[in-house]
């Protein structure tokens, strides 16, 4: 017996208990109505003729609603060749139950055939769909992921085919990219983003009349836009405004670098999941405009009548194809927003592995909190050193900040991608955070950072690691603080949105390179990093982000300056300067 069928066998008896708990509510409801009927009209002093004319119509009543009931509710679960209403895994064949009255398992394997029923492979043990080519459909229960990653995984292992192929995997922003990342690095193709653009018509921008994509692409609904009587200055208008937004965006997401060339390749288009399909049918139109010989759409899971095909695709790939899609994230259980960071910062990985850049991934030696004894006080901070690692960085978090902080956690994932070790420190306890001037007293910032140094120097796993500093707010006062201080080992510092000028004199004292990152609309922190960098006697540089703020909370900033952090200490702690 299969694990569907097993889960099956499970469930049967408490959906049939169900279903006949709900068969008897409407029996006593029916009863109890008849006889409260019965005792209101006689106290009202109805005729008879009347109290048997209602009475008649409540029995007809229940004579209707018990073989409904039965058939509705019961019957499904009592014999074959009936297909369950509230089943765990519904026949998608079509023909309803099978064998012995419960719905029977098959499988795909992955050239898209159907396996038996009786199939030992993990695929059919779990009783999941799997990967269907062409409309090929499997049977069985639902698969839910664990996340973006974890789709990309399983999905990836479904176009084994393409590894030695002339393949790019393009990723839909944002949702797919992080998807594409999983398979392109899994078969160790390029990876670029695909961005679309819908043409909405006037005063109705809901409803596209077709779509543009970029170098030029553009691809028109000529029935939509003849039926809504859209005339050619509307249509150049609204895709001048539409391709702005195309290029402003892969402008930002590409980070300058060129597209990756589609002409006579396979263009593999990512995406999270289907619902529609509309997204992908644009996103091939796209690319063989953008010269792509074939093009194959790939995803997780997406509704059976589009893994049959989907126009505009040569071939469509997916890990599950249920009957009835109600909606892509049922079908993940973390399925968070994608943000234009965490797009930027994969495309910038997946740009780096495809130069000959080593990049580390989930696996780790060290992912531990830990806690640092500092005088009377302790120090709580988390650890991650990704295997192998040779350097690692501290965070000094800012004013109301701490190891928690979203901004930082992203930056030290950023790092940890590029094989830095990272320690997230709280400077401060609970206890002194109750005063407000220790958040800005950075002379005791400084020293809590540097015994967290000393304690690093302590560890065997790490005494011999190069260290570096990352400052935000007021804690890039106390890291270049720290840096100044006789004896500092600190080889390299870098301060986001920071106050270098709290460090006051000392600046003069900091020997590790330094890099000072500011937003451009961060006006009076931004005029005085430069001040501090006027000050500063090593080798420093100031790097203006565009459009951010001082949280660095728009669209690609904090990415943008996340992997400014990673360059300087990869080229200052490392030791091939990657």
């Amino acid at each position: 017996m299969t694990s569907a069928q097993l889960d099956d066998t499970v469930a049967r008896p408490g959906a049939l208990l169900a279903t006949w708990g709900g068969l008897k509510s409407r029996v006593t409801m029916i009863v109890a109505s008849t006889l409260v009927f019965g005792v209101l009209s006689v106290g009202l002093g109805l005729s008879t003729h009347l109290v048997v004319f209602f009475g008649f119509v409540f029995l007809v009543g229940l004579a209707v609603e018990l073989p409904l009931a039965c058939r509705r509710d019961v019957a499904p679960w009592m014999g074959p060749g009936s297909t369950p209403r509230r089943d765990l895994c519904r026949a998608a064949t079509g023909n309803g139950l099978a064998g012995e009255g419960w719905p029977r398992s098959r499988s795909c394997t992955p050239g898209g055939r159907p396996g038996s029923a009786g199939d030992a492979s993990p695929a059919a043990a779990v009783g999941r769909e799997d990967r269907c080519q062409g409309g090929e459909r499997g049977v069985t229960a639902m698969i839910v992921f664990t996340d973006r990653v974890d789709a990309g995984r399983q999905l990836a292992t479904r176009l084994e085919h393409l590894r030695a192929e002339d393949a790019v995997v393009l990723g839909l922003p944002r949702g797919g990219v992080p998807v594409a990342f999983e398979v392109a690095e899994a078969l160790d193709l390029p990876l670029d983003v695909i961005v679309v653009r819908k043409l909405g018509v006037p005063h109705q921008p809901e409803l596209a009349m077709g779509a543009i994509g970029e170098g030029g692409a553009r691809v028109l609904d000529a029935r939509v836009v003849a039926a809504a009587r859209v005339s050619a200055t509307d249509l150049a208008a609204i895709e001048s405004r539409e391709r702005a937004e195309v290029e402003e965006r892969v402008g930002r997401l590409r980070r300058g670098r060129d597209p990756v060339d589609l002409t006579g390749r396979i263009a593999v288009i990512v995406d999270d999941g289907i619902a529609t399909g509309s997204t992908a049918r644009v996103a091939c139109e796209v690319a063989r405009h953008l010269g792509a010989a074939r093009v194959i759409v790939a995803v997780p899971v997406a509704p059976v009548e589009a893994a049959r095909g989907l126009p505009g695709a040569d071939e469509v790939v997916c890990v599950s194809a249920p009957p009835e899609l109600m909606a892509v994230g049922n079908h993940y259980r973390d399925f968070s927003p994608t943000s234009d960071g965490e797009v930027i910062v994969l495309l910038d990985a997946a740009a780096r592995r495809t130069q000959g850049v080593p990049t580390f991934g989930d696996a780790t030696d060290i992912d531990i909190d830990v806690e640092i004894p500092v005088g009377a006080v302790a120090l709580q901070g988390h650890l991650r050193l990704p295997e192998p690692v040779t350097a690692v960085v501290l965070f000094a978090h800012g004013s109301g900040s701490g190891r928690h902080s979203p901004r930082n956690r992203f930056v030290a994932s950023v790092l940890q991608r590029a094989g830095l070790g990272t320690l997230l420190l709280d400077l401060l306890t609970p206890d002194d955070e109750l005063t407000r001037a220790h958040v800005f007293d950075i002379e005791l910032l400084a020293e809590r950072l540097a015994a967290a140094t000393r304690w690093l120097r302590t560890r065997p796993d790490t005494a011999a690691f190069s260290v570096g500093y990352f400052g935000a707010s007021t804690g890039a006062g106390a890291a270049l603080w720290a840096a100044a201080e006789p004896g500092s080992t600190v080889a390299a510092v870098v301060s986001r949105g920071g106050r270098p000028d709290l460090a006051g004199p000392l600046l003069a004292h900091v020997q590790a390179p330094t890099l000072l990152i500011v937003g451009s609309a961060d006006e009076t922190v931004l005029e005085l990093n430069r001040q501090a960098q006027a000050q500063l006697r090593c080798p420093s540089e100031l790097a203006v982000v565009e459009g951010a703020t001082h949280l660095f909370e728009e669209p690609g900033t904090l990415a943008e300056a996340a992997i400014l952090a990673r360059d300087w200490f990869t080229h200052h702690l490392l030791p091939t300067g990657l």
